[in-house]
């Protein structure tokens, strides 16, 4: 049986907030994506203090958790830029 609804101790463990930001699919994918990042940091930054990671691992897992988020703002909210081509020039008043 699969439910729509986390169940109390997923929204315990990975809590959502909601998104107030302007809206658009893009936008809310990249706040879903930013979400999970800082809570998989808050995670294996509890590991590593508690001692059941060591602290190359910890910085190796984070640092490929970045890379991740990188990539997906360069896909999501800058796709000109992702894909080699010039930023769109600013606006004049």
């Amino acid at each position: 049986m699969t439910d729509s609804q986390p169940s109390p101790k997923d929204d315990f463990l990975v809590p959502r907030s909601k998104y107030w930001g302007e809206f658009s699919p893009q936008h809310l994918a990249f706040n879903a994506n930013l979400q999970e990042f800082a809570q998989r940091v808050s995670f294996i930054c509890n590991l590593e203090t508690g001692g059941k990671i060591p602290p190359r691992q910890a910085y190796d897992e984070i640092k490929r958790l970045w890379k991740d988020l990188k990539r997906s703002k360069a896909n999501l909210i800058d796709p000109d830029t992702s894909t080699g081509g010039s930023p769109p020039p600013p606006e004049t008043p």
